[in-house]
């Protein structure tokens, strides 16, 4: 027996949260799109310049995503895990807004350290220039700041549990 109230259509409170889809919810499945589609064009030769160049990790690795940014076979793998994660993670508002700032936060160190290994001349154990510390910084800060600004109230407990309304008739609950 299930030990969860139900809503009074029925249905459990995680299909009522998933029901709701908030703006950064939104948000980060627009950003996984983004990481998904560049992590699968960096796996192909009319999208990276130097193929043959591409290595799996450090800064031996000589391609480039449309000539300009750095890449290797790691670099395309973490495109693409943080595009599945994020979509698994927007199931839920709390997850979608938590994903947005972790990664915001994770990119744009990735994004400084790209930067400070480019201008010292370091390898790092991602393939970086210029251009590639840019991009990581500026997706860093963009998700960062989608993920306070999209945020909106998240539902009270109660209304999680599917006993609140979400935007239908509300059948004589009190508020």
């Amino acid at each position: 027996m299930n030990s969860r109230p139900m809503s009074t259509t029925g249905h459990h409170w995680w299909e009522a949260e998933r029901r709701r889809t908030t703006a950064v919810q939104q948000g980060l499945n627009a950003v996984s799109w983004v990481f998904l589609v560049i992590g699968v064009m960096g796996f192909v030769p009319l999208f990276t310049s130097d193929f043959s160049g591409l290595a799996f990790a450090g800064p031996d690795s000589t391609a480039e995503l449309f000539g300009v940014f750095a890449t290797s076979v790691l670099a395309n793998l973490v495109h693409l895990l943080f595009g599945v994660l994020g979509f698994i993670m927007s199931w839920m508002a709390r997850f979608a807004r938590r994903t947005l700032i972790g990664g915001g936060v994770l990119f744009a160190v990735l994004g400084l350290i790209g930067l400070i290994a480019d201008a010292a001349g370091d390898g790092g154990f991602l393939p970086s220039n210029w251009a590639t510390g840019l991009l990581h910084l500026g997706l860093g800060v963009l998700m960062l700041v989608m993920g306070f600004v999209l945020h909106r109230r998240l539902p009270r407990e109660s209304e999680a549990r599917g006993e609140g309304d979400f935007g239908e008739t509300n059948r004589g609950a009190a508020r």
